[in-house]
C-alpha cells in the first residue's frame, strides 16, 4: 500500500475565546497555501482510496481541502490526535498493494508514526519532521519497520509543482 502522512495546514495561534485547542481553525494563510499543496498533489495525480483524519478542527479542515483527491471515503480517527498506537496499524491492515491511504494528523505523532513504520522505532521521530502542510509518502506493509520512505515533502515543494 501507499501511505501518505499529512500534517495539518497552518492553524490560528489560539483557539476562539472559551474554546479548547481542539477547536483551533486553519488560518486564512493556511487555507490558501494548502489549496496550492492540493493542486500540486493533483498535478502529480495523487488520489486516495481512503482518507483518515484527526478529530481536531484544523485536521478536519485540512482533510476537507483534500476531498477532491479522495475516490473513497473520509473518516475521523481519534487515534491520529495522540501518540501512535496499534489501532492505527489495524486500520491499515485491510488495504491492498494498490491502495493509497492518507492520514491527516499532528506533530510530533506523525513523525513518530513514520519512524515506527520505516525504522521500527518511534524514538527516531526526529529523522522525519513534517512541516505544517507537509507530506511523507511511504510504501509497503503497514507494520513496524516494513515500510519504505519514498518522499518527505515540505509544502513549499508541492506548492511549486
Amino acid at each position: 500500500m501507499q501511505l501518505y502522512l499529512i500534517r495539518h495546514a497552518i492553524a490560528e495561534d489560539t483557539a476562539p475565546e472559551g474554546r479548547k485547542d481542539d477547536a483551533r481553525p486553519l488560518s486564512e494563510e493556511g487555507v490558501r497555501r494548502f489549496r496550492q499543496v492540493v493542486k500540486g498533489l493533483d498535478r502529480l495525480e495523487v488520489r486516495f482510496s481512503k482518507l483518515y483524519h484527526s478529530p481536531k478542527l484544523r485536521a478536519v479542515q485540512t482533510a476537507d481541502l483534500l476531498m477532491k483527491l479522495v475516490d473513497g471515503e473520509s473518516e475521523v480517527m481519534p487515534a491520529l490526535a495522540e501518540p501512535p498506537q496499534e489501532i492505527l496499524l489495524a486500520a491499515l491492515a485491510g488495504f491492498g498493494k494498490e491502495d493509497r491511504v492518507g492520514m491527516v494528523g499532528h506533530e510530533p505523532w506523525l513523525s513518530e508514526l513514520c519512524a515506527w513504520l520505516v525504522l521500527g522505532d518511534r524514538q527516531k521521530a526526529t529523522a522525519f519532521i513534517l512541516k505544517k502542510g507537509g507530506i511523507a509518502r511511504l510504501e509497503g506493509e503497514p507494520e513496524p519497520g516494513k515500510m519504505q520512505l519514498l518522499a518527505l515533502l515540505p509544502p513549499s515543494v508541492l506548492r511549486a509543482i
